[in-house]
């Protein structure tokens, strides 16, 4: 053999623990990193002046506040269209389910402009079609329920697929024979398909809550003009207002956020003990419902939806990037491409915005690609406890918000490094560690589809010819993931390059990433700029879905989330 292999294995002797060092680096020490600081600020007593804040519980209150009105509000929309794309003859059933999942992709700092370019008494949309409120009405936006609302419309589609996923997976026998038994639609539902859709009704509903506790961009757009701070927003606040007590600080909102999310998922836990639902027969969506005449109501329903959620605000954010300021009416006369021009070629902070997240996505992407493959290679030959714990790290950073993220990498890198002396924080390299870290189970779960789905035979007959592991990756393996490896690339990116949670506490001059820019530009009065570059973002992003949709025939099922 040209290189040491484990005994009875195709893996050679240094993968697992090259797995295991990268896992350490990205997920276990910052984790833990944040626990000792945590405790450790508590143990000083430095804790109990922040426990004793009431902005403190103000801040908890809005958060756990917000996030389950837009739980309620997310499960409702996700609910009506996984049912209705999954289970009815519904026509243009893919380019609903493409539509309904665009929000989700979009960054939620471009959602929250967008919509505030669509209402109130300034928006240019609204104004164009003398439909405005009277100046000097509030803008509804910004309070409790506007950011609850868009707490529901962003986290509507992970409700949808989660649900969805389940409905897949439906006994269509059991329906027949309720059919056959004489139930009506309205019975078989209520009686067999609601009940057997609870697990994925409850994991959307608990996806959905801790994505609303984790957010940043949304409470940031509405909640801090008017005072109303969540966790997430008051943990950026008090690295703005960086003191002595800063990192015991922030490392104690960190961990009330962490157990807010673990309780949320524990609920969903509690809720779902002690019922068996396992299922028996054939499954898969020809158990659907004809909706008849109420096709002529659902239709018009759902597009209505996809209108108000998506389609109006994308166009009121077009036109505050058509006009010279926020609440200039737009017509003919004060229509302009000046905000493009500015943005594209004279701004040097979005071009620098631009080519910084262009790099991090890119390296992203392409970086945890190779991580990736090694580690889903590792994963699927071995089948013991220890690769299940490194499984387990992999998904921890994902499943938390990322403004925790952040801080635990703060907190491993803010001093120099040992031995070599050389401090990451405030480079671009501890954002491209962060993205590795928040991102290395969105990168893994394609690549492990493909695996998974990946007939040893011909890697075996390979080895047994003496090819070596690099051999048999190039020749063998990478050809036959390529349609999975592209997925992950092209998922990855889109992710990356419109982040803005991670990056908004670890960047700083010359670092600053698209999601960042937008905030700034927002947040500094100029509206006309941040609304022109979301529009290139949401340009960006659909384009990038549809290279997905393109190349969604030769990857594993699941991997494209908006297809069945």
């Amino acid at each position: 053999m040209n290189e040491y292999l484990r005994r009875g294995n195709s893996q050679p002797g240094w993968l697992f623990p090259f797995v295991v060092l990268a896992v350490l680096i990205l997920s276990a020490l910052p984790l833990a990193r944040l626990a000792v600081t945590g405790v450790a600020a508590l143990m000083r007593g430095g804790a109990y002046t922040l426990i004793t804040d009431p902005s403190l519980w103000q801040s908890t209150w809005y958060t756990l506040e917000t996030a389950v009105i837009g739980t309620v509000i997310s499960l409702v929309i996700g609910c009506l269209f996984a049912f209705l794309l999954g289970l009815t003859d519904l026509p243009g059933k893919g380019a609903l389910s493409f539509l309904f999942v665009l929000p989700m992709m979009i960054p939620p700092q471009v959602t929250a402009l967008a919509w505030v370019q669509m209402s109130g008494p300034s928006s240019p949309l609204l104004k164009a079609l003398h439909i405005a409120p009277p100046l000097g009405s509030p803008q509804p936006l910004y309070s409790v329920g506007g950011i609850a609302l868009l707490y529901g419309v962003q986290h509507a589609p992970l409700v949808y697929l989660a649900l969805r996923a389940g409905l897949m997976a439906l006994p269509r026998d059991g329906v027949e024979a309720a059919r056959l038994s004489g139930a009506g639609g309205w019975r078989v539902f209520r009686d067999i398909t609601l009940p057997l859709s609870l697990p994925g009704i409850m994991e959307g509903a608990a996806i959905a809550f801790v994505s609303s506790i984790g957010n940043f961009g949304i409470p940031a757009i509405l909640g801090i003009p008017a005072s109303i701070f969540t966790l997430s927003t008051l943990i950026f606040t008090k690295f703005s207002a960086f003191g002595p007590r800063t990192f015991g600080d922030v490392a104690v909102l960190s961990s009330i956020i962490a157990i807010i999310s673990i309780l949320g998922l524990a609920v969903q836990n509690r809720a779902l003990r002690g019922r068996d639902y396992r299922l028996i027969g054939l499954s898969g969506a020809t158990a659907a419902f004809v909706l008849g005449r109420w096709r002529l109501v659902v239709l018009p329903l759902l597009w209505g939806l996809i209108f108000i959620m998506l389609v109006a605000p994308f166009l009121a954010l077009v036109a505050g990037a058509l006009v010279p300021a926020y609440g200039v009416p737009l017509s003919l006369k004060t229509a302009s491409l000046h905000a493009f021009d500015e943005i594209l070629f004279h701004q040097s902070v979005t071009r620098v915005a631009f080519a910084n997240s262009l790099f991090l996505a890119s390296a992203t992407a392409f970086g945890l690609l190779a991580l990736t493959v090694l580690a889903a290679y590792m994963l699927t030959k071995r089948k013991d406890l220890a690769s299940r714990v490194v499984a387990g790290l992999i998904e921890i950073p994902y499943s938390l918000p990322g403004i925790i993220i952040a801080v635990c990498f703060i907190l491993v890198f803010a001093a120099p490094l040992p031995l070599i002396n050389v401090t990451l924080y405030g480079t671009i390299w501890i954002i491209l560690l962060a993205y590795f870290s928040a991102y290395f189970s969105v990168s893994l779960k394609p690549v492990m589809s493909a695996f998974l789905q990946f007939d040893p035979a011909l890697e075996e007959a390979a080895r047994l010819s003496g090819a070596g592991f690099f051999r048999r990756l190039i020749d063998i393996i990478v050809p036959l993931i390529a349609p999975a490896a592209g997925a992950s690339v092209i998922l990855v990116f889109l992710i990356a390059c419109n982040e803005l949670t991670v990056s908004a506490l670890l960047w700083s001059a010359g670092t600053q990433t698209l999601g960042v820019v937008i905030y700034n530009l927002d947040d500094g009065g100029s509206a006309d700029l941040a609304s022109a570059m979301s529009v290139l973002v949401v340009a960006m992003v659909v384009v990038l879905m549809l290279l997905l949709e393109l190349i969604a025939h030769r990857l594993p099922k699941g991997v494209v989330p908006w297809r069945s």
